[in-house]
């Protein structure tokens, strides 16, 4: 134990600290837990985080300073796996064996043919007749395959509608995203594991690299605030 902290001081960062995470751990509280996480742990914090341990052969117990937090290796591992899927993996396609015509109004058209470097990463491959009249410059010529996964003209549709918003940014229909999701789930570090510290430490560093750190693709946190040891009963000697 340490007995040379001055209590005078804990007692100063102790009102402090206590405001910082106060949501309880419970999926009713999932929402204000992710908004306090979010708003208090930024990116590089995750490399400073001192491993504690493995709890239960499914979660990381990491210190931050005061703080203590839990982290469910499964759900981690997973959130980064399928982040990695969706920003660079180019899913393979299959050939027609006749180019199907596409039932689209000029404006998709166009959207389609500005983005078309998005549509192959996704799988879909097009034969695109620049001097055809509007509504018949493209056919279809390639779907994206992947075993016990099919696709079609509703995920191409789905695809326009997303660029339309935001245009020449890289994004997947749903099925796709389920598929990642699927994938990475198979992929990842399973609860039951036994991890050592180097692997725990690898995990945590990469939740500081993905975009959405908080939850897994299907929903489940991926970390939660336990206790900050400011807050516990003071243990100084008198």
């Amino acid at each position: 134990l340490i007995t040379n902290v001055k209590k005078p001081h804990r007692e100063k960062t102790r009102a402090v600290e206590a405001r910082l995470f106060r949501a309880k751990i419970a999926p009713e509280s999932n929402s204000s837990a992710e908004s306090e996480l979010r708003k208090n742990i930024s990116k590089d914090m995750f490399k400073r985080m001192e491993i504690l341990g493995q709890f239960n052969l499914g979660f990381i117990i990491a210190k931050l300073d005061n703080d203590l937090f839990i982290i469910d290796q499964h759900a981690s591992d997973e959130k980064y796996n399928f982040e990695d899927q969706q920003r660079n993996t180019t899913i393979r396609s299959q050939r027609l064996i006749v180019p199907q015509k596409l039932e689209l109004t000029a404006a998709n058209e166009a959207i389609l043919m500005d983005n078309v470097d998005i549509f192959r990463k996704n799988g879909f491959e097009f034969e695109i007749d620049a001097n055809a009249e509007a509504m018949r410059k493209v056919k279809l010529v390639s779907l994206p395959m992947s075993k016990n996964w099919t696709f079609g003209v509703g995920d191409i549709e789905e695809l326009i509608f997303m660029l339309s918003d935001s245009p020449g940014i890289m994004c997947r229909p749903s099925r796709v995203r389920k598929m990642f999701a699927s994938r990475a789930c198979r992929m990842s570090i399973m609860v039951g594991t036994a991890l050592d510290q180097a692997q725990m430490k690898k995990i945590v560093c990469h939740m500081g690299e993905i975009q959405h750190p908080w939850n897994c693709p299907h929903g489940r946190p991926t970390m939660r605030h336990l206790v900050n040891l400011g807050m516990l009963p003071s243990s100084d000697c008198h």
